[in-house]
């Protein structure tokens, strides 16, 4: 394995970004559209394989309610999204929250264009994700009879109440501790970008990435592309089946009560505690590599 120092990692990062916001937009949407059905299928996974979770065996041996067994499940099988992302060259908007600011910072590209790709991305990804949430409602959260009557599954059930879990933040401290959560997601994801950037062969990114995103998954941190899953989702299944319906679960909430803040709070993970902190402690260095 090779694996570069960091003033060179930072460096890359920079170069990366400023390729990612000379795109043209019809590319940067569809890249997006690619990243965001790569990580709702991460999230897909995720959902499925903690269903049920607590009333495992494995589970029982830590007592009835051990919710952290099915956040290690969740952390465990999540990352697949990011890896696919990266190694084949999708744009993700938590990624460029960083990669974008890198480029201003090395290489003096306009933060129009910054927000440009921003824009665009972020449309992509959420076209993607949502793509991705209805084939999974309509896929492995449902099953029908002979006669077409629809029985959600428990995986249906499991999209439902984590769609609800994600719309429960209502009041001034709850979206606080929302956007705290967003801030330490997009903190890990854009380490996980820099990892990934570390190593020359698939093994070293593909370990390079795990590591991070298991951990802010694990860990009950929100990021923005992936809760345009895990919401919609819960809206297809709910529409489904309306007996299944949880108030806060529609597509005003999902704004209100998750997407928005969270999107902010990525932002400021991304951009500040990675790109920022990240290019003042390296300026020098990458100024010398010139």
């Amino acid at each position: 394995m090779v694996f570069h120092p960091p003033v060179a990692i930072v460096a890359k990062a920079g170069d990366a970004g400023k390729y990612k916001v000379g795109l043209p937009a019809w590319n940067m949407v569809l890249r997006g559209i690619l990243s965001g059905a790569f990580i709702a299928m991460g999230a897909a996974l995720a959902t499925v394989c903690s269903t049920g979770i607590q009333a495992t065996d494995v589970a029982m041996r830590f007592g009835a309610a051990s919710p952290g067994i099915s956040q290690l499940i969740l952390g465990a099988v999540f990352p697949v999204g990011l890896i696919i992302t990266i190694m084949t060259g999708a744009e993700l908007f938590t990624g460029d929250a960083m990669l974008a600011p890198m480029a201003a910072f090395i290489h003096k590209v306009s933060w129009a264009s910054v927000l440009n790709l921003w824009v665009w991305v972020y449309i992509g990804n959420f076209i993607g994700s949502v793509i991705f949430a209805y084939i999974m409602a309509y896929g492995p959260c449902v099953s029908y009879d002979a006669a077409g009557v629809a029985t959600i599954t428990a995986f249906g059930t499991r999209a439902v109440g984590i769609a609800a879990a994600k719309t429960s933040y209502v009041g001034a401290m709850a979206l606080w501790s929302l956007f705290l959560k967003a801030i330490a997601c997009n903190w890990l994801v854009n380490l996980a970008v820099l990892l990934g950037i570390c190593a020359d062969d698939a093994i070293g990114k593909i370990v390079g990435i795990w590591f991070p995103i298991f951990a802010f998954v694990a860990s009950g941190f929100e990021h923005s592309i992936a809760n345009m899953y895990f919401i919609p989702a819960g809206i297809f299944v709910t529409g489904i089946d309306p007996s299944t319906a949880v108030a806060t679960v529609n597509w005003v909430n999902m704004w209100t009560n998750n997407v928005i803040v969270v999107t902010l709070g990525n932002i400021v993970g991304g951009l500040f505690f990675v790109g920022v902190l990240y290019w003042v402690a390296f300026r020098k260095e990458i100024a010398a590599l010139k």
